[in-house]
């Protein structure tokens, strides 16, 4: 009978031991990783708003979210291996922004969920089936860059009426190919104006895209947003101060660092927007059943300092609509 209870309490121990050690074990958890081409200065911003709507939501990172970051510093080539180190690390979602990095973390999972924090049309790049279905792995918010290009031209042109000859700097290929020209090129006509197509492919382009535009006699300059442009911020802002030209930028950070006007969505929003898509699928929900949203905040953006440096004047009635004005 003893040699029962014996045994009987020595299974119980065993029990309590077994369970103490599994309470001991830190539970896993969720990794998120962020993917994105430009470089980390040029997302600070955006990152941290995304960051920021985590903490509200309850996630605290390095206490129960852990954070991977990736930044290919605007060299489209890295996303690709940059997208596989995070399947990896088995990350439980993928955070990305723009074409090439959406499109390197799809072809990287087709299990992992991934939320585009802002795609430029994705619909129209294949990305996903429909913006009320996404279907496949991938959800997120639209940039609406397609209906936005236009958008900038009409402003630029409305600021600076005089302007007949418009350079326009771009990356071809990728989702939309050279749907991107195409559409800015009808955009201008409809306005009266000459667009000077500048193509850059890679870092070595830039010299002499800017020569070009020069030898031209470009009168403003437009972008498209895109990171190898955004990473090389410094040297667009450079050639258009330099040689005095009105300048419409597609983000808000152009002007923050000196740029003349951007009109775009709010990035800062998008991203903290995306936030909440992280939340509902670490909390079970598909990213096919979580329809793409739409930006519901614009900014206009203007800085005097730079219009009075490069000698424009902005029309009080283009000024009057600006949501954010540098001085």
């Amino acid at each position: 009978m003893n040699k029962k209870v014996t045994l009987l309490a020595l299974g119980v121990m065993l029990l309590v031991f077994h369970f103490a050690a599994q309470a001991q074990q830190p539970a896993r958890i969720p990794r998120i990783g962020i993917l994105l081409g430009a470089s980390v200065s040029f997302y600070s911003a955006r990152v941290e708003a995304f960051r920021q709507r985590l903490r509200e939501l309850g996630y605290v990172e390095g206490k129960n979210i852990s954070i991977e970051y990736r930044y290919a510093e605007g060299k489209p080539e890295r996303l690709p291996d940059l997208a596989a180190e995070l399947v990896r690390l088995k990350v439980d979602v993928i955070v990305t922004a723009s074409g090439p990095a959406i499109l390197a973390a799809k072809k990287a999972s087709a299990t992992i969920p991934i939320v585009f924090g802002a795609a430029a049309d994705p619909v129209g790049d294949g990305l996903v089936s429909s913006l009320a279905r996404p279907g496949g792995n991938i959800t997120g918010l639209s940039l609406m860059a397609p209906d936005l290009d236009g958008k900038r031209l009409e402003l630029l042109k409305e600021a600076f009426p005089k302007i007949a000859r418009v350079a326009f700097l771009w990356v071809p290929g990728g989702t939309r190919g050279n749907r991107t020209l195409t559409d800015m090129e009808a955009t201008a006509k409809a306005l009266g104006l000459k667009l000077q197509s500048l193509e850059v492919r890679g870092l070595d382009d830039f010299e002499s895209a800017f020569a070009r535009a020069k030898r031209e006699g470009t009168q403003a300059l437009i972008t498209t947003p895109h990171p190898l442009i955004t990473t090389q911020q410094r040297q667009v802002l450079d050639f258009a101060a330099k040689n005095r030209l009105p300048a419409m930028y597609t983000a808000s950070e152009f002007v923050e660092a000196g740029g003349l006007m951007s009109y775009a969505a709010s990035n800062a929003d998008l991203y903290r927007r995306a936030a909440d898509f992280v939340d509902k699928i670490l909390k079970g929900a598909k990213p096919a059943d979580l329809p793409i949203e739409q930006p519901k905040k614009f900014e206009f953006i203007v800085n005097l300092k730079t219009a009075k440096q490069i000698g424009v004047t902005i029309p009080s009635n283009v000024l009057s609509r600006a949501d954010r004005v540098i001085k």
